[in-house]
Protein backbone atom coordinates (compact mmCIF):
# COMPACT_ATOMS: atom_id res chain seq x y z
CA UNK A 1 0.00 0.00 0.00
CA UNK A 2 1.27 3.16 -0.75
CA UNK A 3 1.55 5.96 2.34
CA UNK A 4 -1.26 8.48 2.46
CA UNK A 5 0.61 12.05 1.91
CA UNK A 6 -0.06 15.09 5.02
CA UNK A 7 -0.44 18.12 3.57
CA UNK A 8 0.50 21.66 5.50
CA UNK A 9 -1.91 23.48 4.01
CA UNK A 10 -1.80 27.36 4.39
CA UNK A 11 -5.29 29.11 5.46
CA UNK A 12 -3.86 32.43 4.96
CA UNK A 13 -4.97 35.57 7.19
CA UNK A 14 -8.41 34.48 7.86
CA UNK A 15 -10.50 34.92 5.29
CA UNK A 16 -12.11 31.98 3.39
CA UNK A 17 -12.11 33.67 0.32
CA UNK A 18 -8.39 34.70 0.89
CA UNK A 19 -6.91 30.88 0.40
CA UNK A 20 -5.80 29.79 -2.72
CA UNK A 21 -7.75 27.40 -5.03
CA UNK A 22 -5.77 24.37 -4.24
CA UNK A 23 -6.34 24.82 -0.52
CA UNK A 24 -10.33 25.43 -0.54
CA UNK A 25 -9.72 22.03 -2.60
CA UNK A 26 -7.96 19.83 -0.50
CA UNK A 27 -9.69 21.14 2.56
CA UNK A 28 -13.46 20.28 0.88
CA UNK A 29 -11.86 16.75 -0.18
CA UNK A 30 -10.37 16.33 2.90
CA UNK A 31 -11.61 12.50 4.28
CA UNK A 32 -8.99 13.64 7.39
CA UNK A 33 -8.35 17.41 8.77
CA UNK A 34 -5.96 17.83 11.64
CA UNK A 35 -5.83 21.43 12.98
CA UNK A 36 -4.21 22.43 16.40
CA UNK A 37 -5.58 24.26 19.08
CA UNK A 38 -6.01 25.65 22.62
CA UNK A 39 -7.80 23.21 25.00
CA UNK A 40 -11.04 24.01 25.36
CA UNK A 41 -10.69 26.15 22.37
CA UNK A 42 -12.24 25.15 18.94
CA UNK A 43 -9.43 26.73 17.82
CA UNK A 44 -8.88 29.82 14.89
CA UNK A 45 -7.91 26.98 12.45
CA UNK A 46 -10.94 25.31 12.48
CA UNK A 47 -13.08 28.23 12.72
CA UNK A 48 -11.60 29.68 9.67
CA UNK A 49 -12.87 26.51 7.67
CA UNK A 50 -16.54 26.55 9.74
CA UNK A 51 -18.60 25.34 6.73
CA UNK A 52 -16.20 23.71 4.75
CA UNK A 53 -15.66 20.56 5.61
CA UNK A 54 -17.37 17.37 4.12
CA UNK A 55 -19.90 15.54 6.22
CA UNK A 56 -17.96 12.59 6.90
CA UNK A 57 -14.66 14.19 7.26
CA UNK A 58 -12.66 12.62 10.58
CA UNK A 59 -11.61 15.70 12.65
CA UNK A 60 -8.18 15.40 14.69
CA UNK A 61 -7.40 18.20 16.99
CA UNK A 62 -4.21 18.94 18.58
CA UNK A 63 -4.24 20.34 21.89
CA UNK A 64 -1.56 22.12 23.14
CA UNK A 65 -0.49 20.68 26.37
CA UNK A 66 0.80 24.34 27.74
CA UNK A 67 0.57 27.91 26.22
CA UNK A 68 1.11 31.00 28.57
CA UNK A 69 0.55 28.59 31.88
CA UNK A 70 4.89 28.36 32.47
CA UNK A 71 7.71 30.53 30.98
CA UNK A 72 9.62 29.48 27.57
CA UNK A 73 12.80 29.48 29.78
CA UNK A 74 10.98 26.46 31.94
CA UNK A 75 12.89 23.26 31.19
CA UNK A 76 8.87 21.57 31.19
CA UNK A 77 8.28 23.89 28.31
CA UNK A 78 10.25 22.59 26.00
CA UNK A 79 9.80 19.18 27.12
CA UNK A 80 6.16 19.19 27.00
CA UNK A 81 5.63 20.43 23.92
CA UNK A 82 8.15 18.16 22.42
CA UNK A 83 6.48 14.88 23.18
CA UNK A 84 3.37 16.51 22.72
CA UNK A 85 4.65 17.23 19.05
CA UNK A 86 5.90 13.48 18.70
CA UNK A 87 2.37 12.40 20.00
CA UNK A 88 1.48 14.12 16.90
CA UNK A 89 3.47 12.94 14.63
CA UNK A 90 2.86 9.32 15.32
CA UNK A 91 -1.06 9.59 14.72
CA UNK A 92 -0.79 11.57 11.58
CA UNK A 93 2.11 8.57 10.46
CA UNK A 94 -0.15 6.22 11.62
CA UNK A 95 -2.69 7.26 8.96
CA UNK A 96 -0.09 7.58 6.38
CA UNK A 97 0.90 4.27 7.25
CA UNK A 98 -2.76 3.40 6.56
CA UNK A 99 -2.41 4.84 2.73
CA UNK A 100 -4.38 7.79 4.51
CA UNK A 101 -4.06 11.54 3.38
CA UNK A 102 -4.00 14.31 5.93
CA UNK A 103 -4.82 18.10 5.73
CA UNK A 104 -3.23 19.95 8.52
CA UNK A 105 -4.97 23.43 8.59
CA UNK A 106 -2.00 26.05 9.00
CA UNK A 107 -3.19 29.97 10.00
CA UNK A 108 -0.94 32.27 7.41
CA UNK A 109 1.67 30.19 5.84
CA UNK A 110 3.00 26.37 6.99
CA UNK A 111 6.28 27.58 6.95
CA UNK A 112 6.39 30.96 8.97
CA UNK A 113 6.73 30.84 12.22
CA UNK A 114 4.01 27.89 12.32
CA UNK A 115 3.32 24.88 14.59
CA UNK A 116 2.98 22.64 11.60
CA UNK A 117 7.27 23.16 11.14
CA UNK A 118 7.11 21.09 14.39
CA UNK A 119 5.67 18.20 12.84
CA UNK A 120 7.53 18.75 9.16
CA UNK A 121 10.96 18.37 10.49
CA UNK A 122 9.44 15.18 12.42
CA UNK A 123 7.34 13.39 9.62
CA UNK A 124 8.82 10.69 7.58
CA UNK A 125 5.90 9.91 5.78
CA UNK A 126 5.50 12.03 2.18
CA UNK A 127 4.12 15.72 3.23
CA UNK A 128 3.16 18.48 0.15
CA UNK A 129 3.20 22.05 1.67
CA UNK A 130 0.17 24.73 0.05
CA UNK A 131 1.77 28.35 0.90
CA UNK A 132 -0.56 31.04 2.52
CA UNK A 133 -1.00 34.75 2.31
CA UNK A 134 0.80 35.36 5.83
CA UNK A 135 -1.62 37.00 8.44
CA UNK A 136 1.26 40.49 8.20
CA UNK A 137 0.60 40.93 4.87
CA UNK A 138 -2.78 40.27 5.81
CA UNK A 139 -2.48 43.19 8.02
CA UNK A 140 -0.40 45.75 5.98
CA UNK A 141 -3.16 45.51 3.34
CA UNK A 142 -5.85 45.98 5.72
CA UNK A 143 -4.23 49.36 6.72
CA UNK A 144 -4.28 50.61 3.08
CA UNK A 145 -0.56 51.60 2.94
CA UNK A 146 2.45 50.20 1.57
CA UNK A 147 5.05 48.49 4.24
CA UNK A 148 7.83 49.43 2.40
CA UNK A 149 9.66 51.00 -0.35
CA UNK A 150 12.58 51.92 -2.59
CA UNK A 151 15.40 50.13 -0.24
CA UNK A 152 13.46 50.06 2.83
CA UNK A 153 15.11 46.92 5.29
CA UNK A 154 11.75 44.83 6.85
CA UNK A 155 12.22 43.86 9.57
CA UNK A 156 9.79 41.01 11.31
CA UNK A 157 10.13 40.51 15.10
CA UNK A 158 8.29 38.37 17.90
CA UNK A 159 7.11 40.65 20.84
CA UNK A 160 8.54 37.73 22.99
CA UNK A 161 12.06 38.81 22.63
CA UNK A 162 14.19 40.81 25.60
CA UNK A 163 12.77 44.94 25.68
CA UNK A 164 16.39 45.37 24.97
CA UNK A 165 16.50 43.91 21.75
CA UNK A 166 13.42 45.03 20.51
CA UNK A 167 14.66 48.29 20.95
CA UNK A 168 17.60 47.85 18.86
CA UNK A 169 15.86 45.79 16.24
CA UNK A 170 12.98 48.61 16.17
CA UNK A 171 15.63 51.74 16.11
CA UNK A 172 17.67 50.00 12.88
CA UNK A 173 14.75 49.09 11.14
CA UNK A 174 12.64 51.46 8.46
CA UNK A 175 9.62 49.20 8.07
CA UNK A 176 8.73 46.66 10.71
CA UNK A 177 6.33 43.98 11.76
CA UNK A 178 5.70 42.81 15.03
CA UNK A 179 4.09 39.31 15.78
CA UNK A 180 3.04 37.14 19.16
CA UNK A 181 1.95 40.48 20.76
CA UNK A 182 -0.35 39.69 23.48
CA UNK A 183 0.39 39.84 27.26
CA UNK A 184 3.67 41.56 25.84
CA UNK A 185 2.05 44.63 24.58
CA UNK A 186 3.31 46.86 27.73
CA UNK A 187 7.00 45.51 26.71
CA UNK A 188 6.39 46.23 23.01
CA UNK A 189 5.20 49.84 23.77
CA UNK A 190 8.03 50.78 25.75
CA UNK A 191 10.12 49.35 23.02
CA UNK A 192 8.48 51.36 20.41
CA UNK A 193 8.57 54.78 22.84
CA UNK A 194 11.92 54.42 23.87
CA UNK A 195 13.25 53.85 20.07
CA UNK A 196 11.20 56.75 19.16
CA UNK A 197 8.98 55.47 16.79
CA UNK A 198 5.92 55.88 18.68
CA UNK A 199 3.99 58.03 16.84
CA UNK A 200 4.65 55.49 13.51
CA UNK A 201 2.69 52.57 15.28
CA UNK A 202 -0.04 50.79 14.19
CA UNK A 203 -1.84 48.07 15.95
CA UNK A 204 -4.23 45.48 13.13
CA UNK A 205 -6.48 43.09 15.21
CA UNK A 206 -8.21 40.13 13.02
CA UNK A 207 -7.01 41.36 9.61
CA UNK A 208 -8.96 40.40 6.74
CA UNK A 209 -11.63 39.24 9.05
CA UNK A 210 -15.53 40.23 10.03
CA UNK A 211 -14.19 42.20 13.28
CA UNK A 212 -10.93 43.81 11.49
CA UNK A 213 -9.93 46.90 13.61
CA UNK A 214 -7.41 48.98 12.97
CA UNK A 215 -5.91 51.87 15.63
CA UNK A 216 -2.66 53.40 16.73
CA UNK A 217 -0.46 51.98 18.73
CA UNK A 218 -1.19 54.72 21.68
CA UNK A 219 -4.88 53.61 21.62
CA UNK A 220 -4.67 49.73 22.54
CA UNK A 221 -5.11 48.61 25.54
CA UNK A 222 -2.30 46.15 27.52
CA UNK A 223 -3.19 42.84 26.00
CA UNK A 224 -4.53 42.28 22.76
CA UNK A 225 -6.22 39.90 20.48
CA UNK A 226 -4.32 36.50 19.54
CA UNK A 227 -4.63 37.79 15.48
CA UNK A 228 -3.14 40.88 15.89
CA UNK A 229 0.12 42.73 14.33
CA UNK A 230 1.89 45.80 14.92
CA UNK A 231 3.20 47.52 11.85
CA UNK A 232 5.63 50.74 11.11
CA UNK A 233 5.29 51.97 7.75
CA UNK A 234 8.73 52.16 5.48
CA UNK A 235 9.11 55.90 3.92
CA UNK A 236 11.77 54.89 1.60
CA UNK A 237 12.53 55.82 -1.70
CA UNK A 238 10.47 56.58 -4.35
CA UNK A 239 10.04 58.66 -7.58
Amino acid sequence: MTGGTIHGVGLGPGAQDLMSVRADRLIRDARHIAYFRKRGRSGHARSIVEGMLRADAIEFPMEYPVTTEIPLSDPRYNDLLSAFYADCTAHLEGLSARGEDVVVLCEGDPFFYGSFMHLHSRLAAPVKIVPGITGMSGAWTASGTPISWGDDVLTVLMATLPEEELVRRIRDSHALAVMKIGRNLPKLRRAIEAAGRQDNAWLIEYATMADQRIRPLAEATDVTAYFSILLIHGQGRRP
